[in-house]
């Protein structure tokens, strides 16, 4: 028991973190505004201090000059230093400042990483107990740090949180931090970022429920000049939408629904989503083609494919109204019968049914063949040949 009494006095006083903080304060208040001197002290501190076990101090004090209370406030008791992030100016160029100094820190130390991270989210889910200068500060370093790649977009779920959704902390930091990030980078790459951790199809629940809508996220970021960003979530609620027409769409056929109900289905959904006849019959063209397994034997799945196109072709034909729309079909048909290789010589039969079914496409296998960009476009030139002669022929 004693053994076991003392062995937790010896821990207690091992992980009491005033010491550590002690040492933090006493180098930054030598270094002062000096960003260069800071970089340097932590550099060297690292290898007398325990960077590894003291880490959210450390955070802490970089950020907020001393050691973080839950909520946010500082803690009353322990020392403080002004040197910190948060009585920094204002402005882009400090903090890009203070980015750098992070950046040194975590790259010299790399075991920090996964910290810093924590740090970060932690201090955004304190965003109330902070004055707006200091959570503009905040979103600006954090909209650099993301641009750099020194932590994820990950810790951007701190920002769901309820409160600050509710109070509006949330987005009126998201307009700060995306504005740097932007700046640092475009937004194809604030996108791939965005993308690479689910957060893409998150942007909304900066929102209250009551507020989660496209014309609200794009006014308010319009607003604020982030143009860029309203188009990013439009373009991505677009891409949601489409993935759920598609699953939808072979639900129905699934089912077996009839082709008048697929028809007026769909048809409905281009009104409500705003969606293009040349995009849909792309939709349209992928739901039908995922409808089914595929016999993996060559010779058995021309027959197959020929045998569901009869069935579908008024569904197709539905949406092939335009000349895009039919050029939009036959690429689309193209890239398929390329992309899997049993499907290259069903290519000419496929196009055979569709034409009877659609429309002469004549005039589509011309524009088809003055573009090279497309996949196969040196087999398909000479596979629809036969095929173009025949439309010719019958057209004219």
């Amino acid at each position: 028991i004693n053994y076991h009494r003392f062995n937790w006095i010896y821990e207690k006083e091992r992980f009491d973190p005033s010491q550590f903080q002690e040492s933090i304060v006493q180098g930054l208040n030598q270094t002062g505004t000096d960003l260069e001197a800071v970089a340097k002290f932590l550099d060297a501190s690292g290898a007398k201090l325990d960077y590894r076990r003291y880490a959210e101090t450390l955070f802490d004090i970089l950020v907020a000059g001393g050691m973080l209370a839950p909520g946010g406030t500082l803690s009353d008791d322990l020392t403080r230093t002004e040197y910190c992030l948060f009585t920094a100016s204002e402005d882009l160029e400090t903090m890009q400042a203070y980015a750098q100094v992070f950046n040194k820190l975590i790259r010299r130390y790399k075991y920090l990483e996964k910290g810093f991270e924590e740090e970060i989210k932690k201090l955004l889910l304190f965003l109330k107990g902070f004055t707006e200068s200091e959570r503009n500060k905040l979103a600006m370093l954090t909209g650099i740090l993301l641009a750099n790649g020194n932590i994820s977009a990950s810790i951007l779920s701190s920002l769901f949180n309820e409160n600050l959704v509710k109070e509006g902390v949330s987005a009126a930091f998201a307009v700060k931090l995306f504005k740097s990030w932007i700046n640092e980078k475009d937004i194809n790459s604030v996108a791939a970022s965005l993308r690479k951790v689910g957060m893409d199809n998150r942007l909304m629940e900066l929102f209250p429920a009551n507020k989660r809508s496209c014309e609200h996220f794009s006014k308010y970021f319009t607003d604020a000049g982030l143009k860029e960003l309203s188009d990013f979530a439009r373009n991505q609620q677009s891409i949601g939408a489409r993935k759920e027409l598609q699953k939808e769409l072979q639900e129905q056929m699934s089912r077996g629904e009839t082709l008048k109900d697929i028809i007026a289905y769909v048809r409905e959904e281009m009104k409500k989503t705003s969606i293009s006849e040349q995009t849909m019959i792309g939709i349209v063209w992928t739901s039908v083609m995922s409808s089914v397994e595929w016999n993996k034997k060559e010779e058995l799945v021309t027959e197959q494919a020929i045998k569901l196109l009869k069935q579908y072709s008024p569904l197709l034909k539905a949406f092939t109204s335009q000349g895009l729309s039919e050029l939009t079909l036959l690429l689309k048909i193209q890239e398929y019968c390329y992309d899997n290789i049993h499907f290259m010589k069903a290519f000419q039969k496929i196009v055979v049914l569709l034409y009877k079914g659609v429309s002469s496409l004549a005039d589509l296998f011309k524009t088809m063949h003055q573009s090279s960009v497309h996949c196969g476009s040196f087999f398909y030139r000479n596979v629809t040949r036969p095929v173009q002669c025949y439309t010719e022929v019958t057209s004219g």
